[in-house]
């Protein structure tokens, strides 16, 4: 199956869409959830600045989809998917800083595969859930654990700003089926802290938007967090953090 990279980057006129092709990045014309062409060269990786690849109207994650993870936390995995929202705010891009707040003492990464979403849709079957999905990225769901613990709820935990790193692009093109066994690899400063496979989820990528979309109606460009692997851990101003997915990317970003 032949495969895209789609990205954002900054334009003097604002953010712009493009396809990378190599080390080169050209324009997307048209729009990149219907129709759209590739244009003109504008510059290599390197020397245009990455946004984040999307803009979501909403952000949707999934807790405890890793049974390690859940062990790790001493939690049960839940016998149906247990999401939570993210605000569009917190969303940065790659070589963006993570900023550590001043409410927290106890800041932890969490490496996770990320869908995007590329059409409406509400109440979708299952079967039909990859048909909604545009492509794929990196994310981190960046955690403060100790106001996870203390508020018994995970929206200030989980929603500071800068608290979703994204990208560094995303992939076009992969099936269902493409995605099944990847490796999911989160590093601090070049040691490995997180090393888990999608293969270990709980719930499928299909069965979470069959899930979700049975509540809420899912549109373009949002993104759906699927879970992440055991191995979470601090993050310190200073740090250099990594997520990879084998065979989509390398999302790094600062911490300060």
């Amino acid at each position: 199956m032949t495969t895209m990279r789609l990205v954002r980057y900054a334009a003097p006129d604002g953010p712009r869409w493009g396809i990378l092709e190599g080390e080169e990045i050209r324009e997307l014309l048209g729009d990149p959830f219907g129709r759209w062409t590739a244009g003109g060269a504008v510059g290599r990786l390197g020397e245009i600045r990455l946004l984040a690849p999307v803009a979501p109207t909403k952000i949707l994650c999934v807790g405890r989809n890793y049974p390690a993870h859940a062990a790790e936390h001493g939690a049960e995995v839940p016998p149906e998917p247990l999401f939570f929202l993210k605000p569009p705010s917190a969303v940065v891009g790659p070589e963006e800083f993570i900023v550590l707040p001043p409410q927290s003492q106890q800041v932890e990464y969490e490496a996770e595969l990320a869908l995007v979403i590329g059409r409406r849709g509400r109440n979708i079957r299952p079967e039909e859930a990859w048909a909604f999905v545009l492509g794929v990225t990196c994310a981190n769901d960046v955690t403060a654990r100790d106001l996870q613990r203390k508020d018994g709820q995970w929206t200030r935990a989980k929603g500071f700003d800068t608290f979703c790193p994204v990208g560094p692009w995303i992939v076009l093109g992969l099936s269902e089926g493409d995605v099944a066994d990847r490796a999911v690899v989160c590093r601090v400063n070049g040691e490995v802290r997180q090393h888990g496979r999608t293969s270990e989820m709980v719930f499928s990528p299909a069965a979470l938007i069959a899930w979700i979309s049975a509540v809420m109606t899912l549109e373009p460009g949002d993104l759906l967090l699927t879970g992440t692997p055991a191995g979470v851990g601090p993050l310190h101003s200073g740090d250099v953090v990594e997520v990879e997915v084998e065979g989509i990317g390398v999302l790094r970003n600062y911490v300060r």
